[in-house]
């Protein structure tokens, strides 16, 4: 197999749900079908038979899970020996307001059947709706059994710290946290490579056979953390390369935000790095596709393939996601 050691892009993988719209193709060009019910596009993911596919170049057709099993060194540097590419990006549109859900952490993951990682992520708001609201977190000195007792009554909502979201906005959601979307909103997504949701309450709708969509309560309330509270948006740190801050840093990835305006260099640190572009085009020296990434379009930075340049055509917004030391 040719060496994993230049940046790679995937073709997205799409899911449609009742929550989604039209604007994963109206903002990102994504090549969508003329459904209205377009929720998410999986960038970036190795989960079972969930694979995202090499697009380009040499490697073109193979799958993450393969590259992660023939080229774990060069796909993975310093944390090769993962048996599965750790983290997973998604763009998510949301046209109606999704789930209340909350996620299990590793060690309850590893409990399931089968098996699974938790998952800890964080959204970045792409696009905003006027009046669109994230909840996010319990509200201050709610409990497990306030908590059940909300939901048996139908008003889950009640215990739900929420607020308004604004573009731009970062939301960290740690395992354990009770969290939704809300209708209006388009994010981009890093998360553990877990597929694992449980959900609490469904805003006494129906899905399209006309039936409530299944809750988890028992489960969901076992995993909730009753300590953590509301959840504000977080406030980003300057970083000393101008234009650049970091949103998040937790056990499980980094996430930064960086403005560009000229040429800078991403890699080189004996890591992967994840791409994705929210504004502009941005050129990757190297990268077989031979145009620049657009808005929503996303790439792979292999550890072996080093430091390469990125050359915005013009001012462009990026995230960059990699693993912590």
């Amino acid at each position: 197999m040719p060496a994993c050691d230049y940046p790679l892009r995937f073709q997205p993988l799409f899911r449609r749900y009742l929550w989604g719209g039209r604007r994963l193709g109206e903002l990102f060009g994504k090549p969508i079908g003329a459904g209205d019910d377009y929720a998410e596009s999986w960038e970036v993911v190795d989960h079972g038979e969930d694979q995202s596919v090499v697009a380009h170049g040499p490697l073109a057709g193979a799958t993450l899970g393969g590259l992660v099993t023939e080229h774990g060194t060069q796909l993975l540097g310093q944390h090769a020996g993962a048996a599965r590419f750790p983290l997973l990006l998604k763009l998510l549109d949301c046209n109606r307001t999704l789930s209340v859900q909350v996620h299990p952490n590793d060690a309850q993951g590893a409990l399931l059947d089968p098996p699974d990682l938790g998952k800890t992520e964080a959204w970045v708001v792409v696009a905003a709706d006027p009046g669109s609201k994230i909840y996010a977190g319990l509200k201050p000195g709610v409990t497990r059994d306030d908590l059940a007792a909300a939901l048996a009554a139908g008003e889950c909502d009640r215990c739900l710290h929420e607020f308004e979201a604004q573009p731009g906005d970062c939301v960290f959601i740690p395992a354990g946290t009770v969290h939704a979307l809300g209708a209006g909103l388009v994010i981009a997504e890093i998360q553990q490579a877990s597929d694992t949701t449980f959900r609490l309450f469904d805003w006494n709708r129906v899905g399209a056979d006309g039936q409530p969509r299944p809750l988890h309560i028992e489960r969901s309330l076992a995993v909730t953390d009753y300590d953590r509270g509301p959840v504000a948006p977080q406030t980003p740190q300057p970083l000393a390369e101008p234009g650049r801050e970091e949103l998040v840093r937790c056990e499980k990835f980094v996430l930064q935000r960086w403005t560009l305006d000229g040429p800078t260099t991403l890699g080189g640190d004996d890591r992967f790095h994840i791409l994705v572009v929210l504004q502009g085009e941005v050129q990757i020296a190297g990268d077989p596709a031979d145009a620049p990434l657009a808005a929503g379009q996303s790439a792979l930075l292999p550890a072996a393939a080093g430091d390469r340049q990125l050359t915005p055509t013009d001012k462009a917004v990026v995230l960059t996601m990699c693993l912590p030391d």
